[in-house]
């Protein structure tokens, strides 16, 4: 079994989660449970530990099968319509977003997710390491939504969602919320987070006795829906992607001593 500390060459190179994350296999906490289900195989070595370097010339293997190198960072805009889930497979034959791609689309993975019944803004990406920056939190990046509901909306409590709130004991963070329009029952509002936890439109919505009818993603941070039509994608241009993420270089990223 491979377990290549950095001692064992001059040349240390990348952990071996992040180069699979980096190659679009999976992102890194995903990489880490293949090495750990003993699905990667270093040189024809089964991976033993976390801590296994990848070095150029470096043959590695998911499943048996070779990964290529990664390539340079991608990233895609696609307008999810509903009736998808956002996962490569489902346990329940659902139709997935990613069966739904072009072909000769490399491997991509999303960044965060849209449940089946939203649609709207979701972006796809072949760097799994850039996946996971963009997810976090502390990025302070506004994903906004434009939310239909059913039912009476208070807009002193709409506003009072700035301050966070709690719902069937799940703590939620500040949410920007305001009141487009009404007809009767039915409203559209502009909603705004920074955190996104599973589902959290829907459940904060519920806590205010609506119902959410319909949820669109309007934008994720610097990237906006604007005029992709539904099952649209298109790529953002390498150098619109430099100048939105700084840090991020315009081309294929050598391996780095870290």
């Amino acid at each position: 079994m491979t377990k290549r500390d950095d001692t064992s060459r001059p040349e240390r190179g990348e952990r071996i989660a992040k180069w699979l994350a980096r190659s679009g296999i999976a992102s890194r906490r995903d990489a880490e449970r293949m090495v750990e289900e003993g699905r990667v195989r270093l040189n024809g070595e089964v991976v033993a530990h976390p801590a296994t370097f990848v070095v150029a010339g470096d043959v590695v293997q998911v499943d048996g099968a070779v990964v290529e190198s990664p390539e340079r960072t991608r990233l895609w805009r696609y307008h999810k319509p509903d009736g998808l889930v956002t996962t490569h497979r489902d346990p329940e034959g659902r139709p997935t977003v990613f069966a739904s791609l072009p072909e000769g689309m490399p491997r991509v993975i999303s960044i965060g997710r849209l449940d089946l019944n939203s649609e709207g803004l979701l972006l796809l990406t072949n760097d799994g390491e850039l996946a996971r920056r963009l997810e976090l939190p502390s990025n302070g990046w506004l994903r906004r939504y434009r939310v239909r509901v059913f039912g009476v909306v208070d807009e002193a409590q709409l506003k009072g969602l700035a301050e966070g709130s709690v719902f069937e004991g799940v703590r939620y963070g500040p949410i920007e919320a305001g009141l487009d329009s009404r007809k009767g029952d039915n409203a559209w509002l502009t909603v705004a987070l920074r955190e996104g936890k599973n589902r959290e439109v829907r459940k904060v919505m519920r806590g205010l006795n609506l119902h959410v009818s319909r949820l669109i993603r309007t934008a994720y941070g610097p990237f906006q829906l604007g005029t992709l039509q539904r099952s649209e994608l298109e790529e953002v241009p390498g150098k619109v992607l430099r100048e939105q993420i700084p840090g991020l270089g315009p081309a294929p990223r050598p391996s780095r001593r870290s």
